[in-house]
C-alpha cells in the first residue's frame, strides 16, 4: 500500500486556531471536559506531592544521605508522571477527540499539538 504524503499547513492556518482543542490560548486555556472523579484524584495526588517536595527540603535542611534524598526525588519524579499520564489521557479522550471530529483547521492544530506533546513529554 503507497504511503500517502503527509499534508503541509501554512502559518496562518495554525495560527487561526488559538489551540488544538480550539479553546482560547490567552492564558485562560480550558479543557473541553474533565472528569470529576479524575480532577478529584490528581487534586489530592498533587497534594500528596507537595507533601513529598517539603519533606524533601526538609532531608536538605537536615543533610541527610544523599541516596536517600534521590530515592525520594524518584518517587515525587513517578508521582508527577502518574498525573501527567492522567492529565494526557483526558486530553484525548475530551478535547483531542472533540478537535480530531471537528476535522479541518482545528484537527490539524490537534495533530501538531499531539506531536509536540510527545516530543516535550517523553524525554
Amino acid at each position: 500500500m503507497p504511503l500517502t504524503p503527509m499534508p503541509t499547513f501554512d502559518d496562518a492556518a495554525l495560527q487561526a486556531v488559538a489551540c488544538g482543542c480550539g479553546t482560547p490560548d490567552e492564558s485562560g486555556r480550558k479543557a473541553v471536559a474533565v472528569d470529576p472523579d479524575t480532577k478529584t484524584r490528581n487534586l489530592k495526588r498533587l497534594r500528596r506531592i507537595e507533601g513529598q517536595i517539603r519533606g524533601l527540603q526538609k532531608m536538605v535542611e537536615d543533610e541527610r544521605y544523599c541516596a536517600d534524598i534521590l530515592t525520594q526525588i524518584s518517587s515525587a519524579h513517578e508521582a508527577l508522571r502518574a498525573v501527567g499520564r492522567e492529565l494526557m489521557r483526558n486530553h484525548l479522550k475530551h478535547c483531542a477527540a472533540t478537535a480530531i471530529a471537528a476535522g479541518g483547521d482545528e484537527r490539524d492544530a490537534m495533530y501538531d499539538e499531539l506531536v509536540d506533546m510527545m516530543y516535550k513529554h517523553s524525554r
